[in-house]
């Protein structure tokens, strides 16, 4: 562990507690003068003092570890490297701002945010009125960013419906791998809904998975889905039926005022229901670590896919009860990213696209075989990163399938927990894949595959030498 300072974490910490120095330094076991250092940053966290105030007081440990400074930083450098900011802000200073600042920090991320979002809005109501362009273009916040940011915050982890979905897992006797019935009884016998399974011709007019219809109380399951995607659909309507209240009052959290937000987070909600149902925590985390986390025989045993494992790993945060700490992504051909997950700290790039170097692409070109990388981050963090493709066909012949690509990665600390590390070499730092999260904010000036130059430092052209530098100051 190096040295991490906690000082405004720790005091906030135990200001919510309405606890004194001296009673807090008592109730960990530590002297009022010690305790005083480490809120003033004189002292250094330490394991020892950390595991001392999880027992003590129960906390996430992530809440006092850099994980969420490292996301932080690479949010502030995006939010500072726009010309809009009109302050050079040095590396060194965001990180002050990340590690002694935080609730700061996030408060210059959202007043970011609102200008964008305000910038958009004034520049398309000046195009409507032929007043030609009103600023610098800008992306506002879409509503499936602020539910990502939502799940972010979570850690990918909702106690409440894991806990939940466990409970009626045992209540409803289903099975591990062989949910349909069981899930389909209890909907019919607790609320009167029943499911009827629906073919689609040539011609058919819809290609949705689920359907619900409220008056006759029936639910329309495509019959085209193999027997792990149906009870997933179906335990999805049962969230909305049993857990109408958290749901709302977490997608409320999530929403920010905005119904658009509302709806996708509470349809996110339900879906994280659905895998916590059909792959209940306590059997699935001991399965995981039973068989070193290999997705294929987890996927064999509860009857789901490489996706469904793959997003089910990334959300295993119980406190105490804790998994290997995943991220997930799912990737198309385009490099446009539709899922991203993280139950840690590694932080997906909002600007530009993702690396082209990383493992998850490459999938594309070996369909059906499962990848694996150790690569490492510019901030020298290294991972272990696995990737397979995913297709599935959704109509008859000729008609488009769809075709992902899914990633999953860990620190390489954890590496040696899975099954994917065997005749990987971990300990070498020159075995490693240099990546980045984007090319616009990836410090790699020299890298072969950068498509743009790092935002604030403009492409140069050496006209002498027919060359194009990375971008001005690079190395020849």
């Amino acid at each position: 562990m190096k040295k991490v300072f906690v000082g405004v974490k720790l005091k906030r910490l135990r200001e919510e507690r309405g606890l004194t120095q001296i009673a807090f330094a008592e109730a960990i076991g530590l002297s009022p003068s010690y305790l005083n250092q480490l809120e003033k940053n004189q002292r250094p966290l330490t394991v020892p003092v950390l595991l001392r105030i999880n027992a003590a007081f129960g906390i996430d440990m992530q809440l006092l570890s850099d994980g969420d400074e490292a996301r932080l930083v690479s949010d502030l450098r995006e939010v500072f490297s726009d010309p809009a900011s009109g302050e050079s802000v040095s590396l060194a200073e965001i990180r002050e701002i990340a590690a002694s600042m935080p609730a700061a920090g996030r408060a210059i991320l959202a007043l970011h945010r609102r200008l964008r979002h305000a910038t958009e809005r004034a520049e398309a109501m000046a195009h409507e009125l032929g007043l030609g362009a009103a600023g610098v273009a800008t992306v506002a916040p879409m509503p499936f960013e602020q539910v990502r940011d939502f799940f972010y915050r979570h850690h990918n982890y909702f106690a409440e419906l894991d806990e939940a979905a466990e409970r009626l897992f045992a209540e409803a006797g289903l099975a591990e791998g062989d949910t349909v019935d069981g899930i389909a009884s209890w909907l019919e016998t607790r609320h009167g809904v029943r499911v009827s399974f629906i073919k689609q011709d040539r011609a058919g007019t819809s290609t949705a998975n689920r359907t619900y219809h409220l008056k006759e109380r029936v639910l329309h399951i495509a019959a085209r889905l193999d027997q792990g995607q149906r009870a997933f659909q179906m335990a999805t309507q049962l969230a909305f039926l049993e857990m109408e209240e958290p749901l709302n009052r977490l997608a409320k959290e999530a929403a920010a005022a905005s119904p658009a937000t509302h709806a996708l987070a509470r349809i996110g909600l339900a879906n994280y229901f659905a895998g916590a149902l059909v792959m209940p925590y306590g059997a699935f985390l001991a399965a995981a670590e039973a068989v070193r986390y290999d997705i294929d025989l987890l996927a064999q045993r509860f009857g789901v896919g490489f996706e469904t494992i793959s997003h089910r790993l990334s959300s295993l945060q119980r406190p105490r009860s804790s998994g290997v700490p995943f991220f997930f992504i799912r990737v198309d051909r385009a490099g446009n990213i539709s899922k991203r997950q993280s139950a840690t700290d590694f932080h997906f790039s909002r600007v530009g696209g993702a690396c082209p170097l990383w493992n998850v692409y490459e999938a594309f070109a070996q369909p059906g075989r499962t990848l694996t990388q150790v690569a490492q981050m510019p901030d020298g963090r290294t991972y272990l990163w696995i990737a397979r493709s995913t297709s599935q066909t959704v109509g008859g012949f000729g008609d488009p399938g769809k075709t992902f690509a899914i990633g999953l990665g860990c620190d390489i600390r954890h590496a040696s927990r899975l099954v994917y590390s065997k005749g990987l070499d971990l300990d070498d730092p020159a075995a490693a894949t240099p990546i980045g999260a984007g090319c616009k904010v990836c410090e790699r000036p020299a890298c072969p595959q950068r498509a743009f130059p790092m935002i604030g430092r403009p492409l140069m052209v050496d006209e002498n030498r027919s060359t194009v530098l990375p971008y001005a100051g690079a190395p020849a």
